[in-house]
């Protein structure tokens, strides 16, 4: 899906500076929107995701009345690289200060993340979540923890819908792992055969990993029925007893296969999160467990390791990223290392499986949406190494080192988090724009 943009002018289209740069706006973002024809400032607009400036004027100054009646944010996108031209800074600034919000985009790719980030927002209210539960934190597994999490409330559904427009599409995880279950061996093995040879595994049974494969084809025939499904998830540790695999192998294969956002354990707004990232700056990401060292036991208990690995600097500002025995569910195309290996967490089959995968060591950011969605918490940061500890787990989990452990603390949101590789804050700034979100950083 496109960004639909609709060009504004001050006096003429035919100005050539304007039209010059309008012919160069329709080549550079030919694959990220579609622009409709030029409008003179003031008159009426056919519907659009968002207006652009191909040419700002000494008028901005005198037209601000105008330029409010604008659908915000407004895209200042004046220079023939794509970018906003440097002697625009002065207008930008002063509409800011009026109380119009400008994207004026300093690279070409920021500028094509606008545009994927107005489409998105148009796309999500036509969108659909999916997620795979019955009966959350209600006789299942741990129920004393997961009865705690917020995406399970009718409240959190609400909120997503009305904030975003994305409607929560649920199904029953019991069904799910039933029709899994009727998939026979062979179609099971024929579809493995299309897979294995790109797909390290460890030392697995067969039965372990035709169950996964199961797992992926039949929540594919619910995909394949509704394109409108932008992210999925299940609730597949609480609600463990009513399969006898795991998710992980689904999720990648569905990421790989389609781009398909997951969530593990049916986070809700895990998922959103990630498609918000996905969908607009397109870093890799995940989401795992967040254990800071300063939880102390409280997080060495759960688990089931004796101490905290051995850093450079100040322990409090340090964090162990791990789920369900490793790092977390990273696809294949995000990771430096990949493997479907044995179940490690006792609540499910025991033919289950996980992966063991990295994302590559250097700069990180932290990310969540933030109930009730009207902000996000957004924590630049760098993940130094992986450590291992033996019969715990947290077989292979990430350090991760922020600049402010203490801070960092007492605002988390969640246990969930998002990991994206790289220093996202200003990007992510710029999403925060189109979707009206305060960033909260640390």
């Amino acid at each position: 899906m496109k960004a639909i943009l609709v060009p504004i002018y001050f006096k003429s289209p035919d100005v050539p500076d304007f039209a010059n740069q309008l012919r160069k706006l329709h080549e550079l973002l030919a694959d990220e929107a579609d622009i409709l024809e030029p409008v003179l400032l003031g008159a009426s607009l056919p519907v659009t995701d968002a207006v652009v400036f191909p040419e700002m004027l000494g008028a901005a100054f005198r037209e601000v009345e105008k330029i409010k009646k604008l659908p915000q944010p407004i895209l200042v996108v004046t220079s023939e690289f794509g970018t906003v031209s440097m002697w625009d800074w002065e207008i930008n600034s002063f509409l800011t200060a009026k109380g119009i919000k400008v994207i004026g985009p300093t690279k070409l790719e920021k500028t094509k993340q606008a545009c994927r980030a107005l489409a998105l927002k148009r796309q999500l209210k036509h969108s659909k979540m999916l997620v795979y539960q019955d009966n959350p934190a209600s006789g299942g597994k741990q129920d004393e923890i997961f009865k705690r999490f917020y995406w399970w409330e009718p409240e959190c559904v609400d909120a997503i819908e009305k904030k975003f427009g994305v409607t929560v599409l649920k199904k029953s995880f019991k069904k799910l792992g039933e029709e899994a279950r009727a998939i026979s061996d062979e179609s099971a093995q024929m579809v493995w055969d299309q897979w294995k040879s790109k797909t390290p595994i460890a030392k697995l049974t067969k039965q372990a990993i035709l169950r996964a494969v199961k797992m992926y084809m039949a929540v594919k025939n619910d995909l394949d029925q509704d394109p409108d499904i932008i992210a999925t998830g299940m609730n597949c540790l609480n609600e463990s007893m009513f399969s006898d695999t795991t998710p992980c192998l689904a999720w990648n294969l569905l990421y790989e296969d389609r781009r398909m956002v997951w969530g593990c354990e049916g986070d809700l707004v895990t998922m959103l999160t990630e498609a918000l990232i996905w969908k607009t700056i397109q870093v890799p990401f995940m989401m795992t467990n967040l254990y800071p060292f300063q939880m102390g036991y409280a997080a060495l208990k759960h688990e089931h390791i004796p101490n905290f690995p051995d850093v450079e600097g100040n322990p409090e500002n340090y964090i162990l990223a791990a789920h369900c025995g490793y790092f977390g569910v990273v696809p294949q195309s995000f990771s430096t290392e990949w493997k479907l290996k044995e179940k490690v967490l006792a609540m499910v089959d025991d033919n289950a499986t996980a992966i063991d995968a990295r994302l590559p060591e250097g700069d990180i950011t932290l990310v969540k949406l933030m109930p009730p969605f009207e902000r996000w918490s957004i924590v630049e940061g760098d993940l130094p190494k992986y450590a291992q500890f033996e019969h715990s787990d947290c077989l292979n989990g990430a350090v991760i080192r922020v600049a402010n452990g203490k801070r960092l603390v007492d605002s988390l949101v969640s246990h969930h988090y998002i990991i994206t590789t790289g220093h996202n804050l200003n990007e992510l700034e710029m999403v925060s724009k189109v979707f009206d979100l305060e960033c909260v950083t640390n």
